[in-house]
């Protein structure tokens, strides 16, 4: 495995010298603008791994996305190389239709501390919950980004992620969006303790999510990627087109359905996806992720 591989993939051409939290944001940004959030190896017959090898060949050499165990086990492997302090730990995700949390830890995050100070770095939770900027281990306090307004709050032990929404303009109305949209103002993404993990503990639910029936990776392809003023969000045949505060503290959302004939130039144009297998687009499960 190559850094200076990995940083062309991300188009990275700062220096990395220096582990400070300047470089740690600027490689992070790159890294959510150059590597989607996808699920699309499960709807093209391929298995997920967690060898960080064959993360690294997917994500770098076939210039591919992932979930958020490639994601950031790929991150954590870039910034300890780098001399960053860095410890996995594990999550459990917001369902916001069963206003519950995941029963067990589905989502692999990264803490970093730099001069005494610890951030969460998340590049693997893609959609419009993706955090911009690490975000600093410190509960109660509004950390805005240009996605929205983060906060942490922490009780006993446990800490939670939330995001403040916007008002979204959806100039398209004829194609329908989530039940939610306009309703929510506050959204739960998921609650975590600081307890180190080890990718080992993540194989079970590695294996669980990309097969199990009621998976929502099962039942949803989906591909997201951030841009510059926004996000990209692929979900079955669902383009999803978001620029954040396009005007009076408003999210621009266009959306647009996707042919099957023109499936596989959208994951080119839109995402710089390219499959090596036939793609089946899924989406039957009523689960939101916006």
């Amino acid at each position: 495995m190559d850094i200076k591989e990995y940083f062309a993939r991300i188009s990275y051409q700062g220096s990395y010298d220096k582990p400070d939290l300047a470089t740690l944001t600027d490689i992070f940004q790159h890294h959510i603008q150059a590597v989607p959030f996808e699920n699309l190896s499960i709807h093209c017959g391929e298995s997920i791994e967690l060898d960080l090898e064959a993360t690294y060949n997917k994500i770098v050499r076939k210039k591919r996305g992932g979930w958020c165990m490639e994601n950031n086990h790929l991150l954590s492997w870039v910034l300890k190389t780098l001399g960053y302090d860095v410890t996995l730990l594990g999550s459990k995700v917001y369902v916001p239709e069963y206003d519950a949390y995941a029963d067990e830890i589905d989502h692999l995050l990264l803490k970093v501390v730099l001069d005494g100070k610890s951030y969460i770095v998340d590049g693997g939770f893609g959609m419009v919950y993706q955090i911009w900027q690490p975000l600093e281990l410190i509960s109660g306090i509004d950390q805005p980004q240009t996605p929205g307004v983060f906060r942490l709050l922490e009780e006993s032990g446990v800490w939670y992620l939330e995001k403040v929404k916007r008002k979204q303009w959806v100039p398209n109305q004829t194609v329908s969006t989530s039940h939610n949209v306009e309703k929510e103002v506050c959204r739960r993404v998921y609650l975590f303790t600081l307890q180190p993990r080890d990718i080992e503990e993540f194989r079970d639910r590695n294996t669980h999510l990309q097969t199990a029936p009621d998976s929502l990776f099962v039942t949803k392809s989906m591909c997201s990627l951030q841009t510059p003023d926004g996000v990209r969000v692929l979900v079955g045949w669902k383009l999803t087109e978001i620029k954040y505060n396009y005007k009076d503290n408003m999210d621009l959302v266009e959306i647009r359905i996707v042919a099957d004939e023109e499936m596989e130039k959208t994951l080119k144009d839109k995402f710089n996806v390219t499959l090596d297998k036939k793609f089946v687009p899924v989406n039957t499960s009523r689960l939101s992720l916006f």
